[in-house]
């Protein structure tokens, strides 16, 4: 069996067995493309079936020379998956890294922006900037109400359509990781800025593949993930915002706040789509100061 095909059938099977995204199934496979051009570059001629453990491990230290922790992690783990797939269609019959460990990792913690830093991003937008007769300042002002308001991965924001939107019910469908969908509550405000938006929209000619999407960029087409992260990053230098910042900030600041102010665990793990609640536990440990006033107000001992 030859590296190429194996990959490709792997592929495949993160597609219509597990279901997950393509951004997901490039991360997979790029783990797997490391090792098979740590192979080609050092002569050493094996398929996947026959790769031993000491030559893996000799790759995982070679890797351990250019990467972190966290990445070297994150490799080790790609790739024991893509052997358990060949060990579970019976191409091979163990798993070379199962007596490899992944590297000790700290826990960490999420960047979050305070309520006043957000305030600061959304009033340095220039609403009267358009470009090519786009009114982009108020699409920008609309994109990062609706990242902070809801709790949006950046793809699920891209692919947002307009027949997802229900605010009537006071809701919009969001599809996550997956496909897989989730109704998430969304603010009078951020439906007012929406609305203005999408009053604006209707004099942008929209590419016909792109008549449901909601944020278009000037060409009206569906905005990339590159452009939102260069909107948040020109916003942060114009008001000298002292931090690393994406889009991803805005939801682990939504998360924050909710907890910090009183939210249920639960239903912050329902409205971030996380699959388990362990991924929203992480949030418990930003900021303390909510876990001793909970203390303070329910403990019979306080």
């Amino acid at each position: 069996m030859k590296w190429q095909n194996a990959l490709n059938d792997y592929k495949y099977y993160l597609k219509i067995e597990r279901g997950l995204s393509n951004n997901s199934i490039v991360n997979y496979a790029l783990d797997v493309e490391k090792l098979m051009s740590y192979l080609e570059t050092n002569d050493i001629i094996v398929s996947p079936v026959k790769i031993d453990h000491d030559q893996v491990q000799a790759f995982i230290y070679d890797v351990s020379k250019q990467l972190n922790s966290r990445s070297q992690s994150r490799v080790i783990s790609g790739l024991r998956s893509f052997f358990n797939y060949l060990v579970f269609e019976d191409y091979r019959e163990t798993n070379p890294l199962d007596q490899i460990e992944s590297p000790k990792i700290g826990r960490k913690l999420p960047d979050t922006l305070s309520i006043d830093d957000i305030d600061n991003l959304i009033n340095a937008i220039d609403l009267t900037k358009t470009y090519n007769g786009v009114h982009i300042g108020e699409r920008n002002r609309a994109i990062l109400e609706t990242l902070y308001s809801c709790g949006l991965r950046v793809s699920e924001l891209t692919n947002l359509k307009i027949s997802d939107l229900f605010f009537d019910e006071g809701f919009i469908k969001v599809t996550g990781k997956g496909d897989k969908q989730r109704f998430v509550p969304i603010g009078l405000n951020t439906q007012k800025y929406i609305n203005i938006w999408r009053d604006m929209r209707t004099h942008i000619t929209v590419h016909p593949d792109y008549t449901d999407t909601l944020f278009l960029n000037n060409r009206g087409k569906q905005l990339t993930r590159a452009m939102i992260f260069t909107i948040i990053k020109d916003l942060a230098k114009a008001i000298n915002l002292n931090k690393i910042i994406s889009p991803h900030t805005f939801r682990h600041s939504f998360a924050t706040h909710l907890l910090e102010n009183g939210a249920d665990l639960r239903a912050i793990q329902l409205m971030l789509g996380h699959e388990s609640i362990t991924t929203t536990e992480i949030y418990m440990h930003v900021d303390r100061s909510h876990l001793k006033d909970a203390l303070m107000q329910f403990h019979p001992r306080r």
